[in-house]
């Protein structure tokens, strides 16, 4: 076929055929990666220029967006439609292009603006940065060109609820989840429901802690057995999320965790087996257990382990069961008469959790111990949130009869977005990326005031607590030919996130002194005694391969030094930082797709990743930088293993405060043995979490594999 014909049949082709084109090789057994390019740009030919309003200039459009309520007047009028007409022309000029099909679709499905029946999008990706840095910069112009200038580069990405309502009128929280206690009485329950539902129609998804209730068949005003344990609150916490969610465009989520030496723990696990009974079957509800590090040495010893009725611990101790250190006091509430306990074989515990995540994944894993040695807040940290990456003190609510606060307690949001590790290397100023993130999330936490719970409320208005994110490791490693997972990419991880971790402190360092003011407890602090700081200015943290050096060098970007480390020392501990927490790394979903990047910091799942899109049904996504000449580089996470994902995960771990959203990847051919010792391999390399175990799939019946290109690969 003659170029120019091909060249003409290609572009009357469907978007959609044509994104499917990258699942099959060519005549030369080639991946066609420019099909999906052909593909976006179809998709802006055939779908969106078409669906697209038009208004005949900027000043038209924006009186139109405002008199209809689609973009909040007060944001507007803060910086005057000149500035907004000047700055959207700048995010334009900068010729922002979506390279993959999927990228383009996702943003106009789940981000753009559309008119109120949903048929026309009103926006298109600048439009929604624009409005995006004009919220999270207050009135601030520079910060508002600086962090249009960030997103549009790729280098910082806001997470899916801020990105998706700043500006616009009918709009949930910019607020990506949150983190409830449940006290040890009705009042507390009902309240944990209440806030549940509360949150989760603002866009929120909802953990919940389910350590503190009494266990089943315990004592309720004395009378024995009278208990029901938690299984029933698990059950309306259910319904609650499957009632609630934000404008219909997000589902209610929720998660529940439990304590590993909490009575019902095994009930607690039973309710996500295949075979269990409907009335006990937990269907939607994320399941996480947490684990301390006495169940691990009870294992290896072959011995049982002791569960301890919530209800006596809190009698006895005067705190709630989640609150008390588990491996420190296990001895002593073993020999302790007045608390009743049950025992269960320790490795038959560890074996049930392995064969439940064989078959569904969960439950998520907290090691307990492991995240509160690294815990540089005072308080203790008993649970996490729906990725399992958020990691932070709470405190209880106590309440009057008439269901009034008798003392608020501190619960937690999660205030997050991320970077693209690629485009802020290539950017050459990640100490200037990183300040703009941390700005960012910090107005986002400055903006959320979720008055409908008070917890939620008061524990943001005291923490100013955010998670900056990453993403795009594997992408930008294989991109510079390095295998993930290697001595090399283990060794950019740890410095990469040792510079990020410098200046992420120096921004909320600079912001305490800006405004006077540090997050509550600070004095209590690792910061305030400088405690935190021992390890980066006791020793020398520098690249320890010529390769990781090279690359820094190559970007211009300084690696920070002991004399750095001592300065900001100094300063926090004169001045503080404004944010209680400051990193935590989320799995990344839809954002990733828009950023063009790699989820989170873990390997690909696939070169071509295949994902059902609604009515659309399958889209296929390239891993980002591949070609047909670096695909060696692109080993997918089943055929990494655990070990060197752990490795990577390990080496990011010790330089974030909260969590990293940790999934580890099983071929086919794994048994719960495999499970087990990856569980134990990642407790020992000191990782805080584990999110999801995910077992390879076998290839579809009835497909080609000689032609489909992600079964091959």
């Amino acid at each position: 076929m003659e170029p120019g014909l091909e060249s003409s049949k290609i572009s009357e082709m469907d978007y959609h055929a044509l994104n499917a084109m990258l699942n099959l090789y060519d005549a030369d057994g080639n991946i066609q990666f420019d099909r999906d390019r052909e593909a976006a740009r179809q998709y802006f030919l055939q779908h969106v220029n078409q669906n697209m309003v038009f208004f005949h200039n900027f000043e038209e459009r924006m009186r139109y967006l405002i008199d209809n309520d689609y973009y909040e007047r007060e944001l507007i009028e803060q910086y005057g439609v000149p500035f907004i007409e000047e700055l959207t022309n700048e995010a334009y000029a900068m010729k922002f292009r979506f390279p993959t099909f999927l990228g383009a679709f996702k943003f106009f499905t789940s981000y753009a603006l559309k008119t109120f029946d949903g048929k026309r999008y009103l926006e298109r990706f600048e439009d929604r940065v624009v409005m995006s840095a004009l919220g999270l910069a207050e009135g601030d112009r520079e910060l508002a060109r600086g962090l249009v200038r960030e997103i549009v580069s790729g280098r910082f990405q806001p997470a899916t609820p801020t990105f998706l309502n700043l500006g616009k009128a009918q709009r949930g929280e910019l607020v990506s989840c949150f983190l409830l206690r449940i006290e040890d009485n009705m009042e507390s329950i009902s309240r944990g429901i209440n806030s549940s539902l509360q949150l989760s129609k603002r866009g929120g998804g909802v953990a919940l802690l389910l350590s503190n209730i009494r266990e089943t068949a315990a004592p309720i005003k004395k009378i024995e057995n009278q208990s029901s344990g938690i299984i029933p609150v698990m059950k309306l916490l259910e319904d609650s999320f499957s009632y609630a969610n934000q404008l219909g465009a997000r589902q209610g989520a929720g998660a529940v965790y439990l304590s590993a030496h909490h009575p019902d723990i095994m009930r607690f696990l039973d309710t996500k087996r295949e075979n269990a009974d409907e009335k006990i079957r937990i269907k939607t509800l994320s399941l996480g257990v947490v684990i301390p590090d006495i169940t691990f040495e009870l294992a290896k010893k072959g011995e049982d382990m002791y569960l301890f009725s919530p209800y006596d611990v809190e009698r006895v101790y005067g705190v709630p069961f989640g609150d008390i250190s588990i491996s420190e006091k296990y001895a002593e509430m073993v020999d302790d008469a007045r608390i009743k306990k049950t025992k269960i074989n320790a490795r038959h515990f560890f074996q049930t959790i392995a064969e439940l995540q064989f078959e569904s994944g969960y439950p998520y894993i907290v090691f307990e111990d492991t995240v509160n040695r690294a815990n540089p807040i005072k308080g203790r940290i008993n649970m996490s949130n729906l990725c399992s990456e958020i990691l932070q003190v709470n405190t209880p609510t106590t309440y009057n009869e008439d269901l009034s606060y008798a003392e608020i307690g501190k619960d937690i949001s999660c205030n997050l977005g991320s970077m693209n590790i690629a485009a802020a290397m290539d950017g050459g100023n990640l100490g200037g990326t990183v300040e703009l993130a941390i700005r960012a999330l910090t107005s986002v936490s400055d903006q959320s005031h979720i008055s409908s719970v008070r917890s939620i409320e008061d524990g943001n208005d005291q923490s100013h607590a955010i998670g900056l994110g990453q993403m795009n490791l594997h992408g930008y490693l294989a991109r510079e030919h390095v295998h993930y997972g290697s001595e090399e990419g283990i060794d950019f991880t740890n410095i990469y996130f040792y510079t990020v971790l410098f200046h992420a402190l120096q921004a909320s360092n600079r912001i305490a002194i800006e405004r006077q003011t540090v997050f509550g407890g600070f004095e209590d602090s690792q910061y305030a005694s400088g405690e935190f700081f021992d390890k980066y200015t006791e020793q020398e943290w520098a690249p320890a391969t010529p390769r990781v050096a090279e690359l820094f060098a190559q970007a211009g970007i300084a690696i920070p030094n002991q004399a750095d480390w001592r300065e900001l020392k100094a300063s926090v501990m004169e001045h503080g930082i404004y944010n209680q927490n400051l990193q935590a790394v989320p799995p990344t979903g839809s954002i990733s797709y828009i950023n063009n990047s790699t989820s989170s910091i873990h390997p690909i799942a696939s070169k071509i990743e295949i994902r059902k899109e609604g009515k659309l049904g399958r889209v296929y996504y390239p891993a980002p930088f591949m070609t047909n000449e670096n695909l060696e580089y692109y080993t997918d996470a089943y055929e990494i293993g655990p070990e060197k994902i752990i490795d990577t995960y390990a080496a990011a771990t010790q330089h974030v405060d909260q969590g990293l959203s940790l999934t580890l990847f099983f071929k086919d051919t794994a048994t719960t043995r495999d499970i087990n010792k990856a569980q134990i391999y990642a407790w020992r390399k000191g990782i805080k979490t584990i999110y999801y175990i995910r077992l390879r799939q076998l290839a579809l019946e009835g497909t080609d594999m000689s032609e489909c290109v992600s079964c091959m690969l």
